[in-house]
C-alpha cells in the first residue's frame, strides 16, 4: 500500500502528465475515462442549468414515504425538462443536450439527523431506483443529465458520501464525483487510503469524454477551491457541471466570483445550477435562490436566471472556440501555461497543520462521527494553524 507521501507524489506526477497530454488532442483522446460514443456532437447545443426548489424530507413519517417522495419528483422533472428545452432549441435553434440540476435538489441537507439515519433514509444506492429513474428520465428525453445527491456505498456501511453525477442519454451512469471538501459531511479524505484502494485516483477526479465534450462534476461551495476545479481540468474537463444550493443576490457574491475565476483560469464552461429556494423547512423559501448561470470558458457570464424556478440560464457551447484556445501559444492561455510542479512541493510542506487524511478510520475500519465532529475538527485546525504561524 502506498504511504501518504508517496500518494502526494503520485497525485502531483499524473496532473503534470495530464497537463502535458491536455495539449495533444490525439492524447486526450486515447487516455482513460469514461466514454459514452466515441463521435462527437457536431452541431451546435445549448446547456441548460434548471433552477428549481429543492425538497426538505424531514416531515415526512418514515423511509418509505421519503422513497416514494424522490421518486414522484424525479417523475415530475420529465415534463419540465422536456418544455424548457423545446422553448430553448425554439428560440436560439441549438438542442439542449446538457442539463444540470440544482444541489440536494431531491432530499434537501440532512440537518441534525445522524449519519446512518440520513444514509439509510436518503441514500441513493449505485443500483437503486433512484438511479433507474434518473437514467430512465435522460434517454427518454435524449440529454446528458448531472445532478446532486446523498449516495450510500456498500464499501463503507452507514455512511453517505454527497456525490454529483452525470447521466449520458444512454440512461447509463457515465460519472460519480464525491464531494471532497465539506463542512458537514463525510468526504472521501476522510477514508482515504481505503477509498483510493477502492476507486483509485480516477475515482476522485473523474471525467467523463462525451460526445458533447469532457465533462466534470463540482459540488456546490467547492468552486471556492482552485484546486478542485484544476485538477479536473488536468485530466481534460472542458464543462464543469456545478449543482449548488447559495444565496443569491444582486451583488457579486463569493461564489458567483468564484465560477467565473474557475471558468477563465482553466479555459472551462462552468454550467452553475442553483436551487429556486428549498421548500418543508422553517427557513425562509427563498434563502437559497437565484443566479444560476452559464459561464463560458472566458471567464464571462453568458445567461443568469433571477428569482424562482426557471430554465433562463441557457447558453450555447462552443467546443470548438475553446479547444482552439487550448492549444494556441498565448499569455491568456492560462491552463498550457500552469507549471504543477512548482507547487507540489510547497503544498506537501505546508500540509501538516491541515486537515489530514482518515480522519474518521480506527483499527481499519470507517467510524461513524457525531454531527458536531465536524466543527471540533475545524477547531482543530485553526489551533494548529495558529501555533504554526500560518494565522
Amino acid at each position: 500500500m502506498l504511504g501518504e507521501l508517496d500518494r502526494r507524489r503520485a497525485l502531483a506526477a499524473g496532473l503534470a502528465a495530464s497537463l502535458a497530454a491536455a495539449t495533444r488532442a490525439e492524447a486526450l483522446l486515447a487516455k482513460d475515462a469514461d466514454v459514452t460514443d466515441p463521435a462527437p456532437f457536431s452541431a451546435p447545443f445549448s446547456a441548460m442549468a434548471l433552477q428549481l426548489t429543492a425538497r426538505s424530507l424531514e416531515r415526512l413519517p418514515d423511509t418509505a414515504a421519503a422513497r416514494a417522495a424522490i421518486l414522484a419528483h424525479i417523475a415530475e422533472l420529465e415534463g419540465t425538462i422536456r418544455t424548457s428545452a423545446i422553448f430553448v432549441q425554439q428560440y436560439s435553434g441549438a438542442p439542449v443536450k446538457l442539463v444540470v440540476l440544482p444541489e440536494y435538489l431531491f432530499t434537501s441537507y440532512p440537518g441534525r439527523i445522524s449519519i446512518p439515519d440520513f444514509a439509510a433514509r436518503v441514500g441513493f444506492a449505485k443500483d437503486g431506483p433512484e438511479y433507474a429513474a434518473l437514467g430512465k428520465l435522460a434517454e427518454k428525453l435524449g440529454i446528458y443529465l448531472a445532478g446532486n445527491a446523498y449516495e450510500s456505498d456498500e464499501a463503507f456501511p452507514d455512511f453517505y458520501f454527497q456525490t454529483s453525477f452525470i447521466i449520458a442519454p444512454s440512461g447509463e451512469v457515465v460519472l460519480r464525483y464525491r464531494r471532497l471538501i465539506s463542512m458537514f459531511a463525510p468526504s472521501p479524505h476522510d477514508v482515504w487510503e481505503a477509498y483510493l484502494d477502492k476507486y483509485g485516483l480516477e475515482g476522485v477526479f473523474p471525467v467523463a469524454r462525451t460526445p458533447i465534450g469532457n465533462l466534470a462534476c463540482i459540488a456546490s461551495e467547492e468552486i471556492l477551491y482552485p484546486e478542485i476545479a484544476r485538477a479536473l481540468a488536468l485530466r481534460g474537463a472542458e464543462v464543469f457541471c456545478h449543482s449548488s444550493s447559495e444565496i443569491g443576490s444582486p451583488l457579486a457574491t463569493n461564489k458567483d466570483i468564484a465560477k467565473q475565476a474557475r471558468a477563465f483560469e482553466n479555459l472551462a464552461y462552468v454550467v452553475s445550477a442553483n436551487t429556486a429556494g428549498i421548500a418543508g423547512t422553517a427557513m425562509p423559501l427563498a434563502s437559497a435562490d437565484g443566479n444560476s448561470q452559464v459561464v463560458d470558458w472566458k471567464g464571462r457570464i453568458v445567461a443568469q436566471s433571477g428569482d424562482g424556478e426557471t430554465f433562463t440560464a441557457f447558453a450555447g457551447i462552443d467546443l470548438a472556440g475553446l479547444r482552439a484556445a487550448r492549444r494556441t501559444p498565448a499569455m491568456t492561455n492560462y491552463l498550457a501555461r500552469q507549471r504543477p510542479h512548482l507547487f507540489a512541493a510547497a503544498y506537501a510542506a505546508a500540509a501538516e497543520p491541515f486537515r489530514g487524511p482518515d480522519g474518521m478510520m480506527a483499527d481499519g475500519k470507517a467510524q461513524i462521527p457525531d454531527r458536531d465532529y465536524f466543527t471540533r475538527a475545524q477547531a482543530e485546525v485553526i489551533a494548529r494553524l495558529d501555533k504554526a504561524g500560518i494565522i
